[in-house]
Formats: structure tokens, sequence, C-alpha cells
């Protein structure tokens, strides 16, 4: 057991008796503790008592026993309004039927950090939330110490029940929780050992499960509010373009339509938050009663599109540069390519360097080299961008699904000129998130059209305007070579990484630290077409490239792939090169090793069609094994067996659906996702042109299998999602025995003849 300071004194640690319920609030400033918490909190059970106040973070007792957890972090599918609330429970030793969970709203003077992203939850908030459980059973057993009037060592809890060793006298927190918010809060609690633990390492089934599988309304597209009208956008067809002229005259005259009229999301004069990523901030919008009438409304529309010569000009420079014929400043994919290729890495920054690499590559026997690249990629959460506001009178009330809420009311601040006392944003449910809610545009210009109509409305985008809307995962491109002796040893390696528009380099991720001569080098193009963080942001291209250029190399070296890997982290464990790398060998090892051994490596590696891969990113180690097999060219994944050092396991089901989903995820953008251009338009605008993995596409088998390792809690939302790619191409080659350098590796296959899935 461990002892933490609560870091809270009376006025940070705020507590109050309920008048409607006789309960015990507790409330906890997550400033104030060790690590800036994030999410989390739960549900069920009897009814709640009917006051409770809005606060960064806290869990109510009832006079009825009741425990409510309030969630101040949006929930995207991760299921940390499960999991984050398990914390809590374990240390206050509450039975867990008697526990419910609410989402809370926005409240930026006492949350630090409400935010969904980066796969954080539960790390940061593994000793915070463990310590408002401690902080509250530690008042209730000092309460009821002070009313029997005996040592509080001799008092135990369990599920909620008070009980004293030396006589038959037991209480529950319900009856006690009015005598324990007079407690003084303690300077400091004693959380449990790992040992210990009732709740955390059990399974428990997510809080929202049923009123998800029935349909009840839980997402931002459910909400529908008495007087409401639906608002949709009409945006550029192509990056680099903009509005000339509009005739919407005929179209106000439509059936249910309330108006048509243009907004600017982000006047040239307001200042940004990094979350205000657009491509399109100036927008035709048609507002009307219904989404049928309004849709109808927007095919009407005539509007005139004209090419914006301040976006374009950069770009024509560019090409121009290179020695290529570009098209007037609206990008194109091929082209794109071909700047990566040739332009990007003659802009190449010397970001790390160990040794001599130069020399190194002067003096070496063999150099292998290899490049790797990936298109562009949407993100296309199941429930398209929505956002419902009612700006009216001075006040922005704002409902719906955003992974940065705090950043947003930042910015309707600053674009309604309002305070921030003046805006309220609740939270819903998300249908998928990925990294693209992180950017709340969509809650913007929900708010301006509502303040511009004077009404509440519902901004809804098609399926269409969210896929042409930009915020893509961005086109990569990287190079490596090696180094070899005459002896077949590796001497010096060299990783050159690019993209549009930025680099997915990790200089101070293995191999670094492994070899003596070792140089990485980034670059970035410029482009119009706006990006933004993807699930593992820039890990989930940069992980497959790598771990399939060092099981090429491994293969031209003569070594097991594994072994060979295993080997590298040998070396950085025990004799590491450079001070700067970012990794723990023994544990990057560790889930390699594990592979092996769940995936029967060396007994069946020589007859399956099988490819291994590992990565180390937001705190964890994930390594996969896959096997595959063609059907008419068409690849059947058979087996995926992982590896995963994330630390302790709060919620085991919890944690093997999010290995599995993000497993399947990795396999079918690898395989199957692009977005491409044609004069600045993307040439894939709904799911019958953009390609995702299907259900009978999905491999057959996944098997999840975690280090134990008492390590406190690490991310786990987005590692199992980049190494997989690596494993799949690696597999691919066995079984085709051609090395696949590009995404979507569909292509390749169809390419290569057979019967194929479009």
């Amino acid at each position: 057991m461990s002892k933490v300071k609560t870091g809270m004194g009376r006025r940070s640690f705020i507590r109050n008796v309920s008048l409607a319920s006789g309960g015990l609030i507790i409330g906890f400033s997550w400033l104030g503790c060790k690590r800036a918490a994030e999410e989390g909190t739960e549900e069920m059970a009897l009814e709640m008592p009917d006051e409770w106040f809005e606060l960064t973070g806290y869990l109510k007792i009832g006079d009825n026993g009741i425990v409510t957890i309030y969630s101040p972090n949006p929930e995207i599918g991760q299921n940390v309004k499960t999991s984050m609330p398990m914390l809590v429970a374990e240390e206050l030793d509450v039975d867990w039927n008697n526990v419910i969970v609410e989402q809370a709203p926005l409240n930026t003077d006492v949350f630090t950090r409400q935010l969904a992203g980066g796969s954080q939850s539960i790390r940061q908030g593994w000793e915070p939330l463990r310590m408002a459980g401690a902080t509250a059973r530690q008042m209730l057993l000092t309460a009821a110490a002070n009313q029997w009037e005996v040592p509080i060592s001799e008092l135990s809890a369990d599920k909620g029940i008070i009980n004293h060793t030396g006589s038959d006298r037991s209480i529950g927190y319900g009856e006690i929780a009015k005598a324990a918010a007079k407690i003084e809060v303690p300077e400091e609690v004693v959380l449990k050992e790992n040992s210990k633990f009732k709740i955390i390492g059990t399974s428990r089934k997510n809080v929202d499960a049923k009123e998800i599988v029935t349909g009840q309304p839980l997402y931002g597209l459910d909400v529908q509010l008495d007087g409401m009208l639906i608002a949709m956008i009409v945006q550029p067809p192509a990056f680099g373009m903009e509005l000339k002229s509009m005739d919407a005259d005929e179209v106000k005259g439509m059936p249910g339509i309330k108006d048509v009229f243009t907004i600017d999301t982000y006047p040239e004069d307001m200042e940004k938050e990094w979350s205000d990523t657009t491509s399109f901030p100036k927008l035709v919008v048609v507002v009307g009663d219904s989404t049928w009438q309004v849709m109808q409304a927007k095919k009407a529309l005539k509007i005139e599109w004209d090419l914006n010569t301040e976006l374009t000009k950069q770009i024509e420079i560019l090409e121009k540069s290179a020695g290529l014929s570009g098209s007037g400043g609206l990008e194109n994919t091929d082209v794109h390519y071909s700047l990566m290729a040739e332009v990007g890495p003659k802009k190449s920054e010397m970001v790390r360097r160990d040794g001599n690499p130069e020399s190194a590559f002067k003096n070496a026997a063999r150099v292998i080299e290899r490049s790797y690249s990936c298109p562009f990629l949407a993100h296309n959460c199941m429930e398209p961008m929505n956002f419902f506001a009612n700006v009216t009178n001075g006040k922005a009330e704002l409902l719906g699904p955003i992974q940065t809420p705090e950043f947003a009311e930042k910015s309707v601040s600053k674009r309604l000129g309002m305070d921030l006392e003046d805006i309220d944003i609740q939270m819903t449910r998300m249908g998928g998130g990925f990294g693209r809610r992180l950017y709340g545009h969509f809650l913007v210009e929900a708010a301006v059209i509502s303040q511009k109509m004077g009404a509440p409305i519902k901004l809804v985008y098609t399926r269409e305007d969210d896929m042409t809307n930009g915020v893509y995962r961005p086109a990569y491109q990287v190079t490596y070579r090696a180094a070899l002796d005459g002896n077949n040893n590796l001497t010096a390696f060299h990783v050159n990484a690019g993209g549009i528009s930025e680099s997915p380099l990790f200089a101070n991720r293995f191999p670094a630290g492994a070899i003596d001569n070792y140089l990485a080098e980034s670059w970035a193009i410029e482009s119009n077409i706006s990006i933004g963080a993807f699930r593992a942001p820039r890990s989930n291209f940069i992980a497959g490239a790598e771990q399939s250029f060092l099981d090429e190399l491994a293969e031209e070296m003569g070594k097991d792939p594994i072994q060979f890997r295993l080997d590298m982290l040998k070396r950085a464990e025990n004799d590491p090169v450079g001070e700067e790398n970012d990794y723990d060998p023994a544990r990057y090892a560790g889930v390699l090793k594990m592979v092996r051994d769940k995936a029967g490596w060396d007994n069946n590696s020589s007859t399956l069609n099988r490819g291994v891969a590992a990565y180390y990113c937001h705190n964890s180690y994930v390594a996969q094994v896959l096997d595959i097999s063609l059907k008419n060219n068409d690849p059947v994944i058979d087996k995926v067996t992982c590896a995963v050092d994330c630390g302790i396991v709060v919620n085991p089901d919890a944690a093997i659906n999010m290995v599995e989903g993000g497993t399947i995820d990795g396999i079918g953008h690898a395989l199957y996702s692009e977005i491409t251009f044609k004069d600045g338009a993307t040439q894939q605008n709904n799911f019958d042109s953009y390609r995702l993995i299907r259900h009978e596409e999905a491999p057959k088998k996944i098997e999840a299998h975690f280090v134990d390792n008492g390590i406190d809690p690490t991310g786990l939302g987005e590692p199992p999602f980049p190494p997989v790619q690596g494993a799949l191409a690696n597999a691919l080659y066995k079984a085709t025995g051609e090395r696949f350098y590009k995404q979507p590796f569909i292509t390749q296959l169809r390419n290569a003849g057979g019967d194929l899935k479009t």
C-alpha cells in the first residue's frame, strides 16, 4: 500500500450535505492530484438524490448508499465511463451494483483537461480517482469511529458497509454519510496494494451498453428539441477554391426552408485555438424544418466557385520548382507522390545523429534502401459531424459530440464575443472520434448559425460533407537505409521521413539507441488540404513501415525476425546509444517474447504465412503475429496473436475489445482505405468509393494476451493500431513472395491478378 497526499484543503476539497437526500458529496480537484486526470465514471442501481453539484470531478453518496460519480471527460467508445469509476469504487470499497455514472458538463473553472485523446485517460486518472475513493472511505470510517467511540483501526469496510471487529455493529455508508460530511478532510490517505484489488482487474459491462443496443438517445444526432431547426453546410468542391457567387432566391421559397446565407466561421482577425483546424471557414448555410427539406434545397442551390489565389499560389510555385506540371494550385494525388519522392528529401532537416553514419555508409559492404508511402485517410466516424446550438439573449447552449470541449468553448467565446461563463457546453456520447472530433469547427459553425437565426438549430453534416471536409490523416513517405559490413553485421541506420503536410518521424524511438551509427531526418511539404490527428498519430504509418523494413533487413542478414529485434533491444538495454531514447527495451522485448510463445512462432513459422511486428507508442508496447492465406488472390486473415504491455489492466473485457478493435482497424486501413485527389477535389465521398474493411474480411480469430507486471496503467486505445500494419505487410510477403511498400496493399494484390473485391 502507499500513502498519498490528498493535496486538498477545505477550499479545494469541495464537500456539502445534500439537503434533498441527506447524503455526502465529495468533490476533488484534479489539479490537486499528482497527475492531471481525465475521464471516467459509472452507473447502476437505485435513485440518485435530487440535488447534485457541478465540480471538476466528484463522487456523491446518497442516504440510501447509492454512489454517483460524474465523468468530466468525453466518452468516444474507449469505455472510460465504465473503467474510471471502477478506480473510485475500488478504493471506496462500495458495492459495484450501487454505483451510478453520469456525464458532467464542461466546466473550465474547475477542470484542466476535459479532453479525449492520446490514450491518457486511465493513465492520468489512475492515482487521482483512487485517491478520491480512498479519501471518502477514510472520512466515512472516521465518522463511524466517532459515533461508536472506538478506534478507527478496529473498523473495516466492504461493499458499502462499515463493520466493527470488537462488536456486532455495522452501518451502511448511506447512514453515516451526513456525519462524514462534517469530518475534516485527511491530509493523506492510504491506497490499496495491488494484491487487495477486488474490482480493478475484473470485467465489468459497459455502463451504457443497454442504452446503446436498445437505441436510446445518447448521441448528438439523437438530439430533438421543440422548435429546433436543421442546418446544413455547402462547402467548396475542391481544396483551394472559394465562393464566388450564389443565387438562393428560388431555394428560399422551397417548402420548409427558413433561410440561406453565408458564414465565416473564423474571421481573419480571430485568434484561433489549435483545435480550430478547417480548410473551409467560408460556407453556405441552408436552414429548414427537416433534414430532407434542407438536403433537397442544397441540391437546388445555384453556386459559382472560384480559385482562392492566395491558397493556390504557393502550391503552383512548389510544383514548378520541382519541374512538375501541376494544375493551377489544385492538388493531385500523383503530384503529391512525386513531390514526396523528389522534393521532400531535399528539404530534410537532421533531427538526431549518433556516431558517424556517413562514414559507416561510405565504408559499407552493402547498403539496403527501401521507401514506403501511404495516402490521406478520412476518419469516417459512423456518426457524422453534428452539433446542437441555441444562442439567444447573450447566452450560448451547446450540446453534442466533441473531444475538445474546453478548447471549443474558448473558440465560441472569441467568435461570438461572449464571456466564457455565458457559454454552456454539454457532451453527448460519440459515435466514433479517432481524432476527428478534436477539431471543433463544426461546433463553432453551429453556434454562428444559431446566433444568425436567433433560434435553436442542429447542424448536421451529410456523409459526403464529412468525407470531403478535410482534417485527414496526412499522406506520408519514409525511406530507410541500412549499412552492412562484410560479415553481414548492421553498422548504420538512416531514416528520412516526411509527408503532406507533416512528418511521421519519431527520432528517439527504436531502433534508435540500439545502433552505433544512426541518422534521422525529417521534412514536410505544404498543402491546402487540412490534416489532423488520426488514431495513433504519425505512429499509424511509421510503425508499419519501420517493422516492414526491419523484417526485410533481418532476411538479408539471415536472421529470424523476432530474434533480430530481440538482439537489438538487448543492446539498447545493456549498452544504449544516446540518452534521449524514449522506450524501455526490457518491456519492448517482453511483448516480443510473449507473442513468440503465444503464437508458437518457433514451431510453426515455416509452415504458415505469418508476419510479426512490435511497436511502442502512447506509453505502451504491443507485438503482433498475423497469419494470412490467399483465396483467389484475396487476403484471408486467419489469426492475429497480440501481446500487450499496458501495465495493470483495469477492465479485462474492455481491454480485449480495445485490442480487437484496434487490430481490425489497422488491418482495414492498411489494406483498403485511401483518399485521392484530382484537381483539388476528393475522388471518394461516401462508402461506395471509400473502402473500409468488411465483416467477412476481419480476422477469423484474435487473441489478446497482457503482460502482468503490476506497473501503473498506460495507453490502450491507440497502441494496437500501428504495429499490425507491419505484421500484415510481412505476412503478405510470405504469402505472395512480394514486398509491400505502398498502402493500400489491396492495389498491389489487385494488380497481381485474381478475383479481388473492390
